[in-house]
């Protein structure tokens, strides 16, 4: 007897429809004959769900006693002895009534599948127990009843139950999920459409991730080898070359097996300007890896791979790809190319990945030579080129019986200068050339071994060598020397056109320019400087990198830009010609930084203009809603003291509620200007302490009519960071304004729950709602949303509120009530004296 299958259907949420899933399928395999029967399974008094347990075989439950109360579960014994050919079995992450034989549900799974019971299950994703973090920090509530991830992961099918949260919460709203009572707390808790969201994604990812575990077992069973990479930050190294593309496009791909991943692409210049790299190519790499949603990095380096090495740990990254080399074969002996030096140095820390490409062992063409600043390696071996060869080529040829004559021999001796000079210059080059005319007299010019020449053509042919070999040398050099100086314009001409083209595409921001500097030299950090005066200190304008300098003399390089203002970089000191780019990034970081402070005038200039309307705005209230109420008082003072009439108790009472009733809405009206006018000069300073909300709320009512708003404030809510007095009045202002758009009859609700780190309160109104294209202009200044009279106010509330709210750092939204209405939230910090209550949704209820 074999152990049975599991197949279980996942659920991104909470009510997407993963039981009526699984009962739709086992409808189907009854159709086909399939034994199934029913092992356990809820419907919650859902009437869809219901109807779809009709014509199904269900098995008894077992009955357990637990503090009173009687309770059902699954009876393994009764299943097994029933013996069906596939169970339904309804909520894996159950725990079990106390006195059960299992105490978790997926216990129970287990024996039916070793009994050779084929079952099939169900699951929420908030349910997996690695994920119960990422849960509770997003919706704030910690599952208590939760299933090992091995356990989902071993199963033999897994299928995604899936919903956009707006469809669930449409479900919800018209009660296939919950009874009415629940669905607007529900609705505005556990289900918010961002909850939702972020609860759909997990369920992606992990049956994504799920989805990789099958297609490599695929791969390996078939022997098709191929690289799966995690989420990663990865590092393209690109060299200018039509492989880059390849290469870009390859990390991509890389990138995309996991959410979070970073790419990185890199192009490394010598210091010395020398480039083989299209600026044309390089700019179509930069736009790909843009497009891809990666960032392009431009960095000067004498040592491509260190310097490769050090900008990958710099940035953290885990992986680097590098292409395969263009190299032919012969052309290795001048050393073991970029990609083997790379991975020999990378570490365990640094994952290296050779991608091929369509370009690998073309060639690259021949070495140019360079006329300075050769490396190390060069240098070395053009010295043995020019002093060490002539001294094995003498031995060689002296060896010989018949030698090929002097003449061929100057050659030899000429091709070993003209390879000296092409390795390491003129200075090599001239040595070979004095050694190559000393080993030629001395060995091949009868009398040999003497230094003294008998035939005066012998003495001909080492002069006019001496001479060939110097010229050859020096024309070599000069023409090395004219393409370091041509490479090394190109290679400027790219950096300027890079920091042109970042001007083009709004990249202004002063530390992106100052980062672009430090990479692209290398630099460990880099500031620019600033002064009133020649008298007084310097002061930095903005900086990167760690230990920034605080004045030009301090720096391993500085460049001044204008009287009173310096570049200043630390790390090492470049060389002069670096410096004509360096100016030109000191320009340009001059400019960047005008334009912020130009920027910051003009939001200033804005503010004052936003104030000047405000002004307008507010002339023009004070125009009518001030002299409304005005005239009301005034109106009815006149009757009071007029002699002419006898008003009676009636009379007089009715003018004198007329009065006060003026009064209170001059008082309100002048409250919230007075308040607006705060807001807008910032003098609005919050007193932070933590208070209740029960304390607080409830004073905030007084200026609403009795029985109009229901108040549901938890006593186990933590303390909240407020200023009391400030949050007081944004819930008055809220509150007044939902009744005053309530229709009649019908009640505001005020609740108050707790997420995580935060505490919301929501107010909830039945009324004609706000389009989603109004709700963020409903809090500026002055405005009134549809058809209010203007008896109704001058649209100041909501504004005050708004402004209060975001000076005690919490935040107020405009959300749709379900079923019709505005429901406002306001957010605010719980304070970290006592942890709230966590209410904990019933398992049963939320599958």
């Amino acid at each position: 007897m074999g152990r049975g299958k599991l197949r279980i259907y996942l659920g991104a949420a909470p009510g997407v429809g993963k039981t009526y899933a699984m009962l739709s399928e086992a409808h189907r395999r009854v159709e086909r004959g399939t034994d199934c029967v029913v092992a356990f399974v809820e419907h919650h008094d859902r009437p869809r769900t219901e109807v779809m347990l009709h014509g199904l075989e269900a098995v008894r439950r077992r009955e357990l006693e637990y503090r009173g109360t009687v309770f059902t579960e699954m009876d393994i014994d009764a299943v097994l002895e029933r013996r069906p050919t596939v169970a339904l079995v309804d909520e894996l992450a159950h725990t079990n009534v106390p006195g059960s034989r299992n105490a978790k549900r997926w216990q129970d799974v287990e024996e039916l599948l070793k009994a050779g019971i084929e079952v099939v299950s169900t699951v929420n994703i908030q349910h997996l127990e690695s994920l119960g973090d990422v849960v509770e920090s997003i919706t704030g509530v910690r599952q208590q009843e939760t299933v090992p991830d091995e356990i989902v992961r071993r199963a033999d099918q897994i299928e995604l139950v899936d919903m956009s949260p707006q469809a669930l919460r449409r479900r919800m709203a018209h009660g296939n999920v919950y009874k009415p009572d629940k669905v607007d707390a529900a609705l505005s808790h556990y289900f918010r459409p961002g909850n939702l969201t972020a609860l759909r994604e997990l369920a992606l990812l992990w049956v994504a991730d799920r989805v990789d575990e099958y297609l490599q077992q695929y791969r390996g069973e078939h022997n098709i080898r191929s690289t799966w990479q995690a989420r990663e930050r990865i590092v393209v190294g690109l060299t200018g070359g039509p492989e880059g593309r390849t290469l870009i496009r390859r990390a991509a791909r890389m990138a995309a097996k996991g959410s979070g991943s970073e790419i990185l692409a890199v192009y490394i210049a010598r210091s010395d300007g020398l480039t083989a790299a299209s600026p044309k190519e390089l700019t179509v790499q930069r736009t790909l890896v843009e497009d891809l949603g990666g960032t392009f990095h431009h960095v000067i380096g004498d040592d491509i791979p260190s310097a490769l090495l050090e900008f990958a740990r710099g940035v953290n990254a885990t992986q680097i790809v590098l292409g395969s080399s263009r190299r032919k074969t012969w052309q290795y002996i001048f050393g073991p190319g970029v990609g083997a030096t790379v991975a020999r140095e990378s570490g365990p820390d640094l994952d290296v990945h050779i991608v091929t490409h369509e370009e690998a062992a073309k060639g690259r063409g021949l070495p140019v030579a360079r006329g300075a600043r050769l490396g190390r390696s060069r240098i070395v071996w053009g010295w043995l080129a020019g002093v060490a060869a002539p001294i094995l080529l003498s031995v060689l040829l002296t060896a010989l019986n018949n030698t090929p004559g002097l003449a061929n021999d100057v050659l030899l001796f000429l091709f070993l200068t003209v390879l000296a000079a092409l390795l390491g210059g003129l200075r090599p080059a001239l040595a070979s050339a004095a050694v190559g005319s000393l080993l030629l007299n001395f060995y091949f010019t009868p009398p040999t071994h003497t230094l003294t020449v008998s035939d005066p053509k012998n003495l001909v042919a080492i002069v006019i060598f001496f001479a060939v070999a110097v010229s050859v040398a020096s024309v070599v050099d000069l023409a090395a020397r004219r393409t370091h100086q041509a490479s090394r314009l190109r290679a400027e001409s790219e950096i300027l056109s890079f920091l042109a083209g970042s001007v083009l595409r709004g990249e202004t921001t002063l530390d992106a320019l100052l980062e672009r500097v430090r990479e692209t030299f290398s630099m460990e950090s880099v500031a620019l400087l600033e002064r009133v005066s020649d008298v007084e200190p310097w002061t930095r304008a903005g900086s990167v990198g760690p230990h920034p300098v605080d004045r030009p003399e301090s720096a391993d390089v500085d460049m001044p830009v204008g009287d009173h203002m310096a570049l200043a970089l630390s790390g090492r000191v470049l060389p002069a010609e670096d410096r004509r780019v360096l100016a030109a990034f000191a320009a340009q970081a001059a400019v960047v930084l005008d334009r912020q402070r130009l920027v910051g005038e003009a939001e200033q200039a804005r503010a004052l203009a936003e104030g000047n309307r405000i002004r307008t705005a507010l002339l023009a209230a004070v125009s009518h809603d001030l002299r409304t109420p005005l005239a009301s008082i005034k109106a009815s003072v006149t009757s009071l003291r007029s002699d002419d009439v006898e008003w009676s108790e009636e009379d007089q009472a009715e003018l004198l509620e007329g009065i006060e009733h003026g009064a209170d809405r001059l008082d309100h009206l002048v409250g919230n200007l007075l308040d607006m006018s705060r807001l807008q000069t910032g003098t609005v300073t919050p007193l932070m302490r933590e208070i209740d909300l029960d304390e607080v709320v409830p004073w905030a009512l007084g200026g609403v009519p009795e029985n109009s708003v229901e108040l549901d404030i938890p006593e186990s809510l933590p303390m909240v960071t407020v200023d009391p007095g400030l949050l007081e009045r944004a819930v008055a202002n809220i509150v007044e304004n939902a009744v005053k758009y309530s229709p009649e009859g019908r009640h505001v609700t005020v609740a108050a729950s707790a997420l995580g780190a935060r505490v919301e309160v929501r107010v909830v109104d039945r009324g004609p709602g706000v389009p989603d294209d109004a709700k963020d202009r409903i809090f500026e200044p002055f405005q009134r949303h549809g058809d209010a009279p203007r008896g109704a106010g001058v649209g100041l509330g909501l504004a005050v509120a708004r402004g209060f709210v975001d000076a005690m750092g919490g935040t107020l939204a405009a959300e749709d009530t379900p079923g019709g209405g505005l429901t406002m939230v306001l957010t605010l910090t719980a304070a970290s004296g006592r942890e709230p209550v966590r209410p904990e949704p019933p398992a049963r209820s939320l599958t």
